[in-house]
């Protein structure tokens, strides 16, 4: 979210200030508008920043539905946006697929890295869970180091991390951040500004893992943490946050007043309620500061309820730094990178939704515009902000998104997916930079009408689309003519796929649910669908597990495919099952299966029990990776090693 937009902050040297806008009724961004202003002081942003804000808020603070706005989106994060290979049929994971003998974390572009809660490099595997850091050694199957980085934050299971060369950088949200806060070493000179403790936000940490791994810097800054990127050493991490304002509910007050009070609220404000306010150790020193309100600028309209904030950081660099932080009055959810250009999509439908789907109403047809800002990030330095759009409805993930030929591809749905006369349809838009504004040059519409997309791939030409309520068609869509896309074949089947992966030329994989005739879901399928025929594709196989739930559904980071042995290995968590534990307990495993030309064929299971408890004492395994030959599963109680040829145990390291 939002990594874009305050990327382009090169746009703004020699652009004044404009006369505050009226704020759009949902504080959003409207595309072809977009211009970024930097404020020329304090007090000018504060004059703005106010007003804005008062026109947005109402009698429960800012949103429809009150403060719910400060917990929007980026709260939702911690399921990291959905992953995708390059536009080519990958021939492994897009991280780390340079080197044959190990996987990398299944990200969205190859050389485009995403944060997750273990890395390999192939020397060493690195994981983090329940505010520990862990350091294995492949080769021998030990536990060669161990960092506590959130002491009492047992049972938090939301740290990731990314990693090059010695050192690695471990994200931990503001739930860690707020109760785990690291103690000042005596001596330790006293930090300037805020009181220690009064940031609440992600902390980042830069461990080193030359020798025993150690802290050599930490930061902590207002907000909630969004998502990261890596290309190279550089790391951009970015964070939304919202003003530090409580709105008190009055009792015996009406609507106006309510209203009036909340907007006397803002005008008491200070700056220090509205910037972000980070801390920066390194070493034996603390230092804290504020984004400075000259490093603060805002789009021609905003609500003011909403900043964005990317940090920089290079993990070559010897210490961790401040970050350089600049900061957007702006909002976004959906980021989608390329390594030279960055995408950042900002949907609204999600302040509506919910009120509508209660009253079984249409939504307003101004509330599912999705706008998309495109930046060139190829270059060094800061990336450059070089064209904008809208297009109608809404982004499933970042999959919806892709670039190929110098023209961005996106899948939206809009409409009521909900009630008793849902009326939502689905299209796909080809877009082309001209000028300041992403032209549309083409579309295809009217995709699953009455049904909403759960999945998209795109595969140079062709795009896959699935889209679900009752039956799962899987659309092929020819791209290959941006002017004019066209559908060139259906497959209807029950049951969806959630993602979708090729494994191989003419071959498609998809991970997702199985479902009776009337839509109802019946547990984790895989789909073996063959799409050499884009005008006739079918499904070639289907592995069905019954009762069966995979973190793959939602998080591609979950999904491993090993192209050396076409293997695919899923996490499951499989209910009323006697595979595992007791008959009638969930049973959390991964399943691995080898993909041959005609279908699936099982290659084994492995489980995470914990020795010495009940039989029943399974640990969900969340990842799994591959080095050297061996496969690594990965769960909250450790990691264990398994051989790919014969699926036998070699190795338990327990972390729990």
């Amino acid at each position: 979210m939002g990594l874009a937009l305050v990327a382009s902050l090169s746009l703004i040297s020699g652009c004044t200030a404009e006369a505050v806008p009226t704020p759009r009724r949902d504080g959003g961004v409207p595309a072809g508008g977009f211009r970024l202003v930097a404020f020329d002081s304090c007090g000018q942003a504060m004059r703005q920043l106010k007003t804005a804000a008062k026109a947005y808020v109402g009698p429960w603070g800012f949103g429809p539905g009150g403060d719910f706005r400060t917990f929007g989106r980026a709260e939702q994060a911690g399921v990291p946006a959905a992953a995708k290979q390059a536009d080519a049929v990958p021939e492994a994971n897009a991280a780390g697929a340079g080197t044959p003998g190990h996987s990398g974390t299944n990200t969205h572009e190859a050389g485009v890295d995403e944060p997750d809660l273990v890395k390999t490099d192939g020397k060493r595997i690195v994981s983090v869970t329940r505010g520990k850091l862990y350091v294995i050694d492949p080769a021998t199957r030990r536990l060669t180091g161990e960092l506590e980085l959130a002491p009492g934050a047992d049972g938090w299971t939301d740290g990731s991390l990314l990693l090059h060369g010695d050192r690695a950088l471990v994200l931990l949200r503001e739930g860690w951040a707020a109760i785990a806060k690291p103690a000042i070493p005596e001596g330790r000179p006293a930090a300037a500004g805020p009181a220690r403790g009064d940031i609440v936000g992600p902390r980042l940490v830069m461990v080193d893992l030359a020798g025993a791994p150690k802290v050599i810097g930490e930061y902590r800054i207002d907000g909630s943490l969004v998502d990261a990127r890596q290309v190279g050493t550089m790391v951009r991490v970015v964070v939304r946050s919202a003003p530090r304002l409580t709105f008190p509910h009055r009792e015996r007050a009406t609507d106006a007043q309510r209203t009036a009070a909340n907007r006397e609220i803002i005008d008491r404000s200070t700056v220090d309620d509205w910037v972000p306010r980070y801390e920066v150790t390194s070493g034996e020193r603390t230092s804290t500061g504020r984004v400075g309100c000259e490093r603060v600028s805002r789009p021609a309209s905003y609500s003011g309820t909403s900043l964005v904030t990317v940090l920089s950081f290079d993990l070559a660099a010897a210490m961790l730094g401040a970050g350089d932080p600049v900061t957007v009055l702006a909002d976004g959810d959906t980021v989608y990178s390329t390594g030279d250009r960055l995408y950042v999509a900002n949907d609204q439908r999600w302040r509506v939704l919910p009120m509508l789907t209660a009253r079984d109403v249409a939504p307003d047809p101004r509330d599912e515009t999705t706008e998309i800002y495109q930046f060139d990030t190829g270059g060094a330095g800061a990336p450059r902000y070089v064209a904008a759009a809208t297009v109608p409805g809404w982004l499933v993930n970042q999959y919806a998104m892709s670039e190929w030929d110098g023209h961005l591809r996106v899948a939206t749905t809009r409409g009521r997916t909900w009630g008793t006369k849902p009326d939502s349809t689905s299209s796909v838009y080809v877009l082309r930079a001209d000028g300041s504004t992403l032209a549309q040059v083409g579309k295809v519409t009217g995709l699953g009408r009455g049904e909403r997309i759960h999945a998209v791939r795109f595969v140079g030409g062709t795009g896959y689309v699935v889209t679900f309520r009752q039956t799962d068609p899987l659309y092929t869509v020819d791209l290959r003519d941006p002017t004019a896309p066209k559908v060139s074949g259906e497959l209807k089947i029950n049951g969806y796929s959630a993602y979708l992966h090729p494994v191989g030329e003419g071959r498609l994989l998809g991970v997702g649910q199985e479902a009776t005739d009337q839509g109802r879901v019946q547990g984790t399928q895989l789909s073996l669908f063959d799409v050499a025929d884009p005008v006739e594709p079918s499904r070639i196989a289907q592995y069905h597990v019954r009762q069966g739930h995979s973190e793959a559904e939602f998080d591609p980071h979950a999904f491993l495919y090993w192209p050396a042995e076409r293997l695919v290995v899923v996490p499951l968590t499989v209910h009323g099952s006697a595979a595992v534990g007791k008959p009638g307990l969930p049973s959390n495993l991964a399943l691995a299966l080898r993909v041959g030309d005609g279908g699936f064929t099982e290659a084994g299971t492995v489980d995470h029990t914990l020795g010495g408890g009940p039989p029943g004492d399974v640990v969900m395994i969340r990842r799994s990776l591959v080095v050297d030959g061996v496969l690594w599963t990965v769960s909250d109680a450790g990691l264990k090693a398994t051989s790919l040829t014969t699926m036998k145990t070699l190795g338990w390291l327990r972390t729990a």
